[in-house]
């Protein structure tokens, strides 16, 4: 037994991760999120009934999940990119500012709360979900993205709000670009670039924001499981990162063959579900 789990479940949860990184893999290619919008509630679900305690597990969830991003990115920004889809001007102007924000992002991680994860992913998944649904196609802040000052800005807010969520930027880029008329296919195939740096900086970024972890729980025999450094659990992203990379490419396939507006729905449904399933944590305490 470790941590009153026994070798039995903890074998069953790791097959579990092993066939969500494939699934996590296709959902990065097609909607360019770097799978952290499912890798995170499924995380948590792991770490729930493998013991890991309340006030570490959702950091843990999330740190991982950025940590689990890195390779899954590099290939469906890879092949996004072959497909010439990848706008690569928005990345020149975003990559320094996203930088910063994921800093800035680590720093409240180390600071904030547990719930406070949960409250930001149900929020911006629930507003993003309904703007993707249910208004209309031809809505926009603008005809083409704004100037560099405000675009700066916006990469800075994406870069805060991923490290907090765990996601790889996709789902606010996404948002932003076809808020200014870009069509949805080059916007996921961007934020799978975005995802990429994002990723990277996040982990450095929650491995320091976890280091109090070991000072406040030296006891706890539930983080020997998740192997933990900082807010990164080493077992979990090495059992999902082979076959989410190996999987994302046929996610940006199945995204080129969806006509626009069925993507759009595509993604505005799962944003909802994963939503669901944090406001439902919120409430119960689960």
């Amino acid at each position: 037994m470790i941590a009153g789990v026994a070798v039995s479940n903890i074998i069953e949860l790791a097959l579990l991760l092993i066939a969500v990184g494939a699934i996590t893999g296709v959902l990065a290619g097609l909607f360019g999120i770097g799978g952290g919008a499912i890798l995170v509630p499924v995380l948590y679900e792991c770490f729930r009934i493998s013991g890991v305690p309340m006030e570490v597990r959702m950091p843990l969830c999330v740190g991982t999940s950025l940590a689990i991003i890195i390779p899954t990115s590099i290939r469906s920004f890879t092949a996004h990119y072959k497909r010439g889809a990848v706008d690569m001007n928005v990345l020149r102007v975003w990559w320094l500012p996203v930088v910063l924000g994921v800093i800035a992002g680590a720093v409240v991680a180390r600071l904030a709360p547990e719930h406070v994860f949960k409250i930001v992913f149900v929020a911006v998944a629930y507003s993003a979900s309904a703007r993707l649904v249910f208004l209309p196609q031809g809505w926009l802040l603008g005809q083409d993205l704004p100037g560099k000052w405000l675009m700066r800005v916006y990469g800075a807010i994406v870069g805060v709000l991923s490290t907090l969520m765990g996601v790889g930027g996709g789902l606010f880029s996404n948002l932003l670009l076809t808020f200014y008329n870009r069509p949805i296919h080059q916007a996921v195939a961007t934020s799978a670039g975005l995802g990429v740096l994002i990723s990277i900086a996040g982990v450095i970024g929650h491995i320091y924001a976890g280091w109090p972890t070991a000072a406040r729980y030296p006891d706890v025999a539930a983080l020997q499981w998740p192997l933990a450094l900082g807010n990164i659990s080493l077992v979990g992203a090495l059992l999902v990162m082979p076959t989410s990379s190996l999987t994302a490419p046929i996610g940006v396939k199945l995204a080129h063959a969806m006509s626009r507006r069925t993507l759009e729905i595509a993604f505005g449904c799962f944003l909802f579900l994963v939503g669901t399933r944090f406001l439902v944590a919120l409430v119960t305490g689960h």
